[in-house]
């Protein structure tokens, strides 16, 4: 039987390779892809937590759906800035975005 500790460790599992992926990577797409990863974790734990905790509420179920919708404004929003920095410098490297600088 599936309990919620192999739901945790998954999720913290997913959370950790996102991390990395969001700290180690150069790339504006490799670091919201990890970000995405992250949120996603985040959703497992919330589900989750709801079904072995409360499975008669669906306030999990309920906040991931949120979850979902504002990584996806993220990410719309996240790309539309990276065309946008593309078009302009010809790179998507984190390190060489300086456009707000003084």
């Amino acid at each position: 039987m599936i309990g919620l500790a192999h739901y945790l460790v998954l999720a913290g599992l997913l959370f950790c390779i996102g991390l990395l992926g969001a700290v180690a990577k150069r790339n504006a797409i490799a670091v919201f892809m990890g970000v995405e990863l992250m949120l996603n974790s985040v959703n497992i734990n919330l589900v989750a937590f709801n079904r072995f905790l409360h499975p008669e509420f669906l306030g999990g179920q309920a906040f991931a759906i949120f979850v979902i919708v504002v990584a996806a404004a993220e990410v719309s929003v996240g790309l539309a800035i990276i065309l946008a920095l593309y078009r302009r410098k010809a790179n998507t490297s984190v390190d060489e975005i300086d456009l707000l600088k003084w």
